[in-house]
């Protein structure tokens, strides 16, 4: 029995107490034909293409001076959201990605060695980050304690952007699917439209906040540089 709206989201099938949602992490791997890697497939073409553009756009934010590679995890990191994104549209799958164990465990751990990194070795640039170019004398210790505490929220903000965005879809999905045999024929037919319009505004959704996720945290890690 459902106690609240949220609990629909709740990982509860579980053998041997251990909890088997999860799992639906890795059922995207299963999706890509096998095609893809046995030989140069449009599959293969297809998302060659993507993750090169990717790694430009990735480059051009990184700047020139980023070491070679450094693209790579923000690509992965691009797939993996965006594989459990699209898991959470088929039915009875779990969406790994609307819960903040997972999308804070990868938001974390970049952010605390994006900052590491920077004051490790760029100290004196992560204090001058502190202040605006052009802020006034008077303001500069507001600005300081503004500029640190939106640091300090930046993994939090990640992760609760990318889970707010796929539970809001998923649960309006969920509330207008109840009201399903309650309604006559004519509504049942509109419904279902709203339905399929809403399935297509997932997807996009679901591209999207990969997408967002991805070139934020690009973001972030040209500004310890």
């Amino acid at each position: 029995m459902m106690t609240n709206l949220f609990s629909v989201f709740d990982p509860s099938s579980s053998i041997f107490n251990l909890s088997m949602n999860w799992l639906s992490t890795f059922l995207g791997i299963f999706l890509i034909p096998s095609m893809f890697w046995l030989m140069p497939s449009r599959y293969h073409f297809y998302w060659n293409t993507i993750l090169t553009t990717l790694h430009k756009e990735f480059k051009t934010l990184l700047g020139p001076l980023s070491a070679n590679g450094s693209t790579l995890i923000f690509s992965s990191l691009f797939s993996m959201i965006l594989f459990n994104n699209f898991m959470g549209l088929f039915p009875y799958i779990f969406t790994s990605t609307s819960h903040l164990t997972l999308t804070l465990t990868l938001a974390l751990p970049l952010w605390l060695c994006f900052m590491m990194f920077g004051w490790i070795n760029n100290t004196q640039h992560m204090f001058a980050h502190l202040v605006p170019q052009g802020t006034p004398d008077i303001l500069m210790p507001f600005m300081v304690c503004i500029e640190t505490i939106s640091n300090i929220i930046r993994p939090g903000t990640l992760a609760v952007r990318l889970t707010a965005n796929m539970i809001a879809g998923h649960l309006l999905l969920t509330l207008l699917g109840n009201t399903g045999p309650s309604l006559s024929l004519i509504l049942l037919n509109m419904l279902i439209i709203t339905q399929i319009a809403l399935l297509i505004l997932e997807t996009a959704v679901a591209m999207i906040q990969s997408y967002v996720f991805a070139v934020l945290s690009t973001l972030y890690s040209s500004e310890v540089n």
